[in-house]
């Protein structure tokens, strides 16, 4: 019978709860801010691992915090290495996820399309 969850999924899972530590605790730079790691996507080999985050800023501020977390990279990785037991710790790219801006665009065009329908027929309808 197969494992439920494969070792990468479960050292991706592992990082994403390690990662939110090291950034909120670790990185000083100025440029991250309140970042939130939604996903963490590693490779069958643990070679490569791509984190996707969302920060609730201006596209330049994010553009900004993308850089200085893939810059802070390597010290991010040293951390991985001494938290996690791991031969090989993933080289790590950060990414920004714009899901919860596109689900935050599409609840916005729900809300509109629904107070539409319910408004009150026209009287020349009638």
């Amino acid at each position: 019978m197969a494992r439920d969850f494969s070792r990468s999924q479960r050292v991706a899972e592992q990082m994403q709860r390690e990662l939110a530590d090291i950034i909120r605790a670790g990185v000083h730079d100025p440029r991250v801010g309140m970042v939130t790691i939604t996903e963490v996507v590693v490779t069958r080999d643990l070679e490569h691992a791509k984190i996707y985050f969302t920060a609730l800023d201006t596209p330049e501020k994010v553009l900004k915090t993308m850089q200085a977390l893939n810059h802070a990279s390597g010290f991010i990785r040293t951390q991985l290495g001494a938290r996690m037991r791991l031969r090989i710790v993933p080289q790590i790219s950060f990414v920004y996820d714009t899901s919860v801006v596109r689900g935050a665009y599409m609840s916005n065009l729900i809300d509109k399309a629904v107070s539409a329908d319910t408004s009150p027929p026209d009287d020349d309808s009638v």
